[in-house]
């Protein structure tokens, strides 16, 4: 497994470094008038449940704060790109103010990484001489940085494929790969800039940095060595990224907002972003980032690595902020919280709803006027039961809990059935929706005669203790946890059944890629059996007349839901439990990595150094290590 030692207490920024950093930037921002495009890559094909209305009602935060970053440090002509909307959006005809971008940049999840590589293909197609620097980010980007170094699909009759297989010079790919979060972004292009001569494309400034090695102290950047060709020969791993501490520091959400391209079935980009006045009317859901990090480290987790054991918050003054603005400039009512925990740190989360609980918006008080719902622990709501009343005057209608297994048989985050149930009625008795998580795992049947070990077991009892949304997904290897190697070696994940390879759009855990069982295929059946018997037309009916909410029709607004949810995800996966059926498993016993060498760049490891997993514990074949001059961050081997 790939590690990074680094000094214990090395994995904050120095309070007010990110402002200083966007401050020194917005001096010179005048000088350069970049142009930036930063694309949401999604693929269509993950459309199912559990999150088939959130996936385009939603603009994801993680686009929207590196477009808030590069807007509130005086680039403004930026512009945000969600292929949830825009579906024929191609980098290559992109145009903003009359010229093609600067700076493109694409963010994924794993799960998108199809979409992903296509985008930066089409990028490709750009003449070198005014093509854009690529950048790549993201969770997949975070976890498996390499894949992004070659996007070239020759067998598919791409054209710059083409040009590569014979030798020519299109090689599609990233030039560089953040690794972080919005300071590794900017701190990259304050080093860039620093040198960029009067005119000098971005890119050229750019391959001159790297080549003078001042990329090297930048924590949390992959960034290629290249051939004459361009095809990267050797990557470079300058290390994890430096995180900031105090999240009141990281740009308002309300300034990416603003960024969006409206939807369109267009390949170019409009005139001007999507009118604030509509912004509502296609994202009726805003995320917020509240708080970082969790204090328990489940083996399937990737969280508490990312976080590197910290735990990052807003203040309650912050947060209230964002959530005026918000609501008063786009009419937004309705917030998602995207905390791994939010009840993580009961002193930080009692500072937070207690603020928002006394704050008002427009003269009112918040419950008036909005409704937010965020990630919490069975374990964390009952040790706050005695201020669940608050946690609902602040504005909180659901509650989204990591149930997993509520016998505690796949892993034990202080859950039981009797505590499960508890919170549940806990939460219900005070209006606040809760709303499970849950995992289904080999071992677990679909029912069980006695107890609540069965799948259809737990589901009974969750609904019975006031669930009015369900989310079962399959245990599945996530890059970035403790299982991920063990279940590459182990012969547990699939490379093919009845023919069909696995694709990355397959890894969201709707799909049953990783088992043990002589009958894959009745897991997979499994999952619809708890969908259907959670969401149906007898349910739905009953939700009307004696609804499990205390809020208007939420239980029959989920059930409605739930059932165009289950129907796209029979569509697509029923097809793959056949091919589970007929046999003809073939399994891996590699892990994925990274065909082009890598070089991590280090610093001596001391006395006080600690032990942190790093890109996902991926392998990388050909590395060498060699100390990097004053690299601020570390990774080896």
């Amino acid at each position: 497994m790939e590690v990074l030692r680094r000094a214990r207490g090395d994995e904050l920024l120095r309070p007010g470094e990110l402002r200083a950093l966007r401050e020194r930037l917005r001096l010179i921002a005048p000088q350069h008038d970049l142009k930036t495009v930063v694309a949401c890559a999604f693929d269509h094909r993950t459309r199912m449940l559990p999150f088939i209305f959130a996936d385009l009602r939603m603009p994801p935060a993680g686009v929207r704060a590196i477009g808030s970053a590069l807007a509130d440090s005086g680039f403004d002509k930026t512009r945000i790109v969600l292929q949830q909307w825009n579906r024929a959006f191609a980098p290559s005809r992109m145009r903003l103010d009359g010229a093609i971008p600067d700076l493109f940049l694409v963010s994924s999840m794993q799960i998108h990484t199809a979409a992903c590589k296509a985008l930066i293909r089409d990028a490709c197609r750009i003449d070198p001489a005014q093509r854009p620097l690529i950048i790549a980010g993201g969770p997949k980007t975070i976890y498996e940085p390499w894949d992004v170094f070659d996007a070239t699909d020759a067998a598919a009759g791409d054209s710059v494929g083409r040009d590569r297989a014979q030798g020519g010079r299109g090689v599609a790919g990233a030039d560089v790969a953040v690794t972080g979060e919005e300071y590794v972004l900017l701190n990259l292009l304050e080093v860039v800039l620093a040198i960029r001569g009067r005119g000098e494309p971005l890119r050229s400034a750019y391959q001159r940095a790297r080549d003078a090695g001042l990329l090297e102290s930048i924590p949390g950047l992959v960034y290629a060595r290249t051939d004459e060709r361009g095809a990267a020969i050797e990557l470079v791993d300058t290390g994890t990224q430096r995180l900031v501490g105090d999240l009141d520091e990281l740009p308002h959400p309300v300034i990416g907002m603003r960024l969006l391209e409206a939807p369109s079935g267009a390949a170019t980009l409009a005139a001007q972003a999507l009118a604030p006045g509509r912004v509502r009317r296609y994202g009726s859901i805003a995320s917020l980032v509240m708080t970082f990090g969790c204090k328990f480290n489940c083996p399937y987790c990737p969280i508490p690595a990312y976080n590197q054991r910290q735990h990052r918050v807003k203040s309650g003054e912050r947060i209230a902020d964002e959530f005026r603005r918000l609501h008063d400039e786009f009419g937004i009512r309705y917030f998602f919280g995207t905390d791994d925990n939010f009840f993580n740190s009961e002193e930080r989360t009692l500072e937070i709803v207690e603020t928002l609980a006394r704050s008002t918006i427009g003269g009112k008080l918040f419950r008036k006027r909005v409704r937010w719902g965020t990630e919490v622990t069975v374990h964390d709501t009952l040790k706050l039961r005695e201020h669940i009343p608050t946690v609902r005057a602040a504005g909180v209608r659901a509650l989204w809990l990591g149930v997993e297994d509520m016998t505690a048989t796949l892993v034990k985050k202080g859950q039981s059935v009797d505590k499960t149930t508890e919170a549940f009625q806990l939460l219900t008795r005070h209006g606040i929706c809760p709303m499970p998580m849950m995992m289904h795992h080999d071992t677990q049947p679909l029912v069980s005669r006695s107890g609540a070990y069965g799948l259809l077991n737990q589901a009974r009892l969750l609904r019975k203790a006031g669930a009015i949304s369900l989310q079962v997904l399959m245990m599945t290897p996530a890059t970035g946890s403790k299982l991920y190697d063990g279940a590459f070696s182990s012969g547990l994940v699939y490379a093919s059944a009845g023919g069909r390879p696995v694709e990355q759009h397959m890894l969201d855990a709707n799909y049953v890629v990783a088992s043990e069982s002589r009958q894959p295929w009745k897991k997979q059946l499994n999952i619809l059996a708890a969908y259907l018997y959670f969401y149906n037309p007898v349910r739905l009916l009953i939700a009307i007349v004696r609804p499990k909410s205390r809020l208007y029709l939420a239980d029959a607004g989920m059930q409605m839901l739930g059932m165009y949810g289950l129907v796209q995800t029979a569509r697509r996966t029923l097809g793959w439990a056949f091919r589970l059926m007929r046999g003809g498993i073939v399994r891996r016993t590699d892990k994925p990595r990274s065909p082009i060498p890598i070089r991590a760049l280090h610093l001596p490891a001391t006395a006080e150094a600690s032990t942190l997993v790093t890109l996902g514990g991926v392998e990388r074949p050909g590395q060498t290590v060699q100390p990097a001059a004053g690299a601020a961050g570390v990774g080896g081997s």
